[in-house]
């Protein structure tokens, strides 16, 4: 949560520790000692339940005390047993609060120490009454584990506030400090939480999963009010949140609708019938173009002699290739933002909120959740590539396009990226082993404008007619990376072809990519170059769990499709469209 903008003066936490108790303003009887006495200790010494004979709902009764002792000495804790039963062992009979209600936190008997030090002013007609004691572990340091440490932690400072530790909550943020214990109106962690929705300083912010829920906020109302109590020794750290069951409609049910219409709609049956086709997203009139890309036999991976070679590139194997269309350009903004960006509440799953099981398939696929900011980083959308969005998403988009036109699209796999690159060459580049030509074809570290992604389609294609498929971004891919793959494929080739080379994903990283990007040096868009996804990808993601929708640090990753010729079955497509591990 980020105090932002507003402007609170207050003691600091550890001014307020060392108040001194000849300084009667620090002490507040309304504001500090009701709160802490009806949350502690009414409970059990009240009007329905006298334990001990001693009650303290009211200023006559809380003074007498009982037969043991007097309840309160104005002016010197030491005879008064309300403040002396505080201090007693965990393990005395006749300390209180008992251990097993929990005992007060230091700064509250500080709280009622002084006050008792200070005349234990008592406000005539002031009834106290049992009010829901806040214990912070139960209670406070699961909604912040939950909802705020994720971006308040001593890595991601965000507002410069940080919850990790009781002393770093209390005193720091833009206007510290956030958290004034025994005052609402001074601590800002308490206010942006009660924001409007659409209020830019809510805390947490709608898209990581705000506003808190009333209870939520009634809690750390009335964690402030009751002090703000947090042991010395606990230290947070975030948490996932649990969620809640969806009941997604995005089943395997749907995809078997979707593979009903597919095989319907297919017209070619064999590799002769494959052309070339421009065609449109149906739902947005977004243009797309397919190239046919003829089956066939290559050698995947690089020689050993080939420069700036990877490890994880060899040995080199032979892969055997079934005929597929590959997208022409890479995804752009103007195809994917409609899918990215949607009308209706979704859950962090994205299925929608609302729907009905006879709305259209291509409705009630998963579709991502807000963005948390313009994920084009201000580089452009009419034209350009889209980027930022996780392996799931575009599987998810490669379903979404499905259900609308009738034809099976999905990514690449990483042996039909190689082959449709490489375009029958057997060079570090399809123009060769010398990289001096590749400003003609790629966009890279050396001529991409303002060394950021251009639009496709801008330089020359290579031999197949693929724009871009080195450079400008890189490109997903459906396999697991594993550096050893080509190791494995060859000893179960046994010197002949392999064949189904998807690597299925068992975990959520790494994953491959390839084509290498705006920002890459040449080598690394070498036909044969790799790769691996990682957690870094995502590292200034707020939410907790991580988006499964969007890769916040990689705006250079986009993807292009892919439509086999050979419609598989609804399994393959159901394991296509959902691979690996979606959540971390």
């Amino acid at each position: 949560m980020v105090p932002a903008r507003l402007i609170i003066p207050a003691l600091s936490f550890s001014a307020f520790l060392g108040a001194s108790a000849q300084d009667a303003s620090k002490v507040d009887f309304n504001k500090q000692v009701k709160p802490i006495l009806e949350a502690a200790c009414v409970h059990c010494h009240g009007p329905d339940k006298d334990k001990g004979d001693v009650r303290v709902d009211s200023k006559e009764a809380a003074m007498k005390g009982n037969e043991d002792g007097v309840g309160i000495t104005p002016g010197d804790p030491s005879k008064s047993s309300l403040f002396t039963t505080l201090e007693l062992p965990d393990d005395d009979d006749l300390a209180m609060p008992p251990p097993k209600d929990g005992r007060l936190d230091k700064s509250q008997i500080a709280v009622l120490k002084n006050w008792i030090a200070q005349g234990a002013a008592w406000p005539d007609g002031v009834t106290l009454k049992q009010t829901t004691r806040i214990d912070f572990v139960k209670h406070v340091q699961p909604i912040l584990e939950q909802n705020c440490v994720s971006c308040h932690n001593p890595d991601k400072d965000k507002g410069d506030f940080i919850l990790s530790t009781k002393k770093q909550a209390f005193e720091s943020g833009e206007n510290a400090p956030s958290i004034v214990p025994f005052d609402l109106e001074k601590s800002a962690l308490y206010h942006l939480t009660t924001l409007a929705e659409d209020e830019d300083d809510l805390m947490p912010p709608k898209k990581s999963g705000g506003p808190l829920k009333k209870e939520e906020v009634a809690i750390l109302k009335g964690w402030i009010e009751q002090g703000a109590p947090w042991p010395d020794d606990i230290k947070l750290t975030a948490k996932e949140k649990a969620q809640s069951a969806t009941n997604n409609p995005d089943t395997m049910d749907l995809v078997k609708k979707i593979h009903d219409f597919i095989v319907q709609t297919a017209q070619e049956k064999a590799e002769a019938d494959m052309k070339p086709y421009d065609s449109k997203v149906p739902r947005t009139g977004a243009p797309f173009s397919m190239v046919p890309i003829k089956g066939g036999e290559f050698l995947m991976g690089s020689p050993e002699s080939e420069v700036d070679r990877g490890d994880d590139e060899g040995p080199q194997v032979k892969v055997k290739i079934k005929p597929f269309w590959m997208g022409k350009y890479e995804v752009t903004w103007d195809e994917y933002e409609p899918f990215m960006l949607t009308a209706e509440g979704r859950n962090k799953d994205g299925s929608r909120k609302v729907w009905a099981p006879d709305d259209k398939i291509d409705t009630l696929i998963s579709q991502p959740t807000p963005p948390y900011q313009p994920m084009d980083f201000g580089m452009g959308r009419d034209g350009f590539p889209a980027i930022c969005m996780t392996q799931h998403a575009a599987n998810k988009y490669c379903q979404w396009l499905s259900a609308q036109t009738g034809h099976f699209y999905r990514l690449p796999t990483e042996a039909e990226w190689e082959y449709a690159a490489r375009a029958g060459t057997t060079t570090a580049y399809f123009f060769g082993d010398d990289d001096s030509k590749l400003k003609e074809y790629a966009y890279y570290f050396e001529n991409a404008p303002n060394l950021q992604y251009g639009k496709v389609g801008q330089l020359k294609p290579n031999p197949w007619g693929l724009y871009d498929i080195y450079g400008n971004v890189c490109e997903w891919t459906m396999d697991q990376y594993y550096p050893d793959t080509y190791k494995t494929w060859a000893e179960k080739a046994a010197g002949g072809a392999i064949e189904n080379t998807w690597v299925r994903s068992k975990t959520p990283y790494p994953h491959v990519a390839r084509g290498g990007h705006y920002d890459d040096d040449s080598y690394m868009l070498r036909s044969a170059a790799r790769n691996p996804s990682g957690p870094e990808w995502k590292q200034q993601d707020p939410q907790l769990p991580k988006s499964i929708w969007y890769l916040t640090d990689a705006t250079w990753l986009g993807f292009r499709l892919v439509r086999p010729l050979e419609i598989p079955t609804v399994e393959e497509m159901y394991a296509a469209w959902n691979n690996g591990v979606a959540r971390e």
